[in-house]
């Protein structure tokens, strides 16, 4: 399918010079938006970045600036229900899928558009939160990538143990009664990072990055999301536990966590790299959820270990 011309806030996002946003369409029909960024120089092979829940394009700007510095473009796609995607519910605030595999659909949609933008190879994956589930289901189904790294990958939600039950019943009963547009419970109405003081967020410990961020969707409140509606958390859910049931793939994986992690689920992460062959797991102290927006000292720290393992692979991976 052509692509066409996306609007794109270059100005917010902070990226280096180059970029290109657009419109593309999934097989089912959603209208998504990818943005990618050029290397610097010699271009030494493509990152395919997969953001978290809520996130978008312009979020990863300054994250695009590093990689271009380091001979890395970028690719970077809204998923559906979120950024400047199409929104799933007619409120458009809150998080919201049919089912977790439709994001599949996505990848497939943008690596189709990274194809056609016909950027240079080889390519890499680096997924978020969010995008830690939807990009580890898509190596399983075949993703071409060389190596992969994730930061505070959704392999498992944070949930108390006393409430994974509730949120389980919960999750599932209000979509068979017909109520799985609403929000979760314990999470808000109005977008986490537009309206969230600094002091004790689970997001960052640098307030640079996070003005940023935040400038960003007060400025833009068209990129604001709410918290996920109660069919999200079911599918999500879902697709945690039937991912941790599946082998890992045979591909070169680091996993950064954050020290002070308190979105996703450490121990399925723990779990899920013992049985993953070479890879490779770290954990920063004194870092939040949000490692590609840390302290710059914790950034450039997990930029570097990701660009040279990325790097590595190409300079030993053999001739196709």
């Amino acid at each position: 399918m052509p692509l066409s011309p996306a609007p794109f806030y270059e100005e917010d996002a902070e990226g280096p010079p180059g970029h290109v946003a657009h419109w593309v369409r999934a097989a089912d029909g959603v209208r998504l938006r990818v943005g990618a960024w050029p290397a610097q120089g010699t271009a030494r092979g493509t990152v395919l970045l997969f953001p978290g829940r809520t996130e978008y394009i312009e979020k990863y700007g300054r994250t695009a600036a590093e990689f271009a510095g380091r001979g890395l473009g970028t690719l970077v796609i809204d998923w559906r229900g979120q950024g400047l995607a199409d929104r799933l519910l007619d409120e458009p605030g809150p998080g919201h899928v049919g089912q977790f595999l439709d994001y599949q659909h996505d990848v497939r949609a943008a690596v189709q558009a990274a194809r056609q933008l016909n950027l240079p190879k080889p390519w890499y994956l680096l997924a978020h939160s969010m995008g830690g589930a939807i990009g580890l289901r898509a190596l399983i189904e075949g993703l071409p990538v060389e190596a992969a790294a994730f930061t505070g990958p959704m392999w498992g939600i944070r949930i108390g143990a006393l409430m994974r039950p509730a949120a389980w019943a919960l999750s599932w009963g209000s979509s068979v009664v017909g109520l799985g547009h609403r929000i979760a419970p314990g999470t808000g109405e109005a977008s986490y990072v537009a309206t969230a003081a600094f002091e004790d967020n689970t997001l960052t410990t640098d307030a640079d990055m996070f003005r940023y961020m935040q400038e960003q969707v007060r400025r833009r409140p068209e990129l604001q999301l709410a918290g996920p509606s109660l069919q999200w958390l079911r599918e999500a859910l879902a697709e945690c536990l039937a991912l941790s049931r599946l082998p890992a793939p045979r591909l070169p994986c680091s996993v950064f966590v954050g020290g002070l992690e308190r979105i996703v689920d450490l121990p399925r992460i723990e779990e899920r790299m013992r049985a993953w062959p070479g890879g490779r797991l770290e954990q920063l102290q004194g870092a939040e959820h949000e490692l590609l927006m840390e302290r710059p000292e914790i950034r450039g720290r997990v930029l570097d270990r990701i660009t040279a393992q990325f790097l590595d692979c190409a300079t030993t991976r053999e001739p196709a």
